[in-house]
């Protein structure tokens, strides 16, 4: 299995986001779950986005050390 940087996604409580995607970038998250999923029920783009997010945000060095900074 590819090593992917997200693990598995929680089945949480869906909410409601409206979002528009270049076309290549909803590719690349279909791609994404299907990869992630190994073989199961391929996550949907949309489930994606939350756990990349919180992944983005809590590895920004510049981020942490910005807020830590902030009086």
């Amino acid at each position: 299995m590819a090593k992917l940087k997200l693990g598995p996604i929680a089945d949480d409580k869906p909410i409601k986001i409206t979002v528009e995607l270049p076309a290549a970038l909803h590719r690349d998250l279909t791609d994404y779950g299907r990869l992630l999923a190994e073989g199961g029920t391929p996550v949907e783009p949309a489930k994606l986005i939350v756990p990349m997010l919180e992944r983005f945000v809590s590895t920004d060095r510049g981020f942490a050390k910005a807020r830590r900074e902030k009086p």
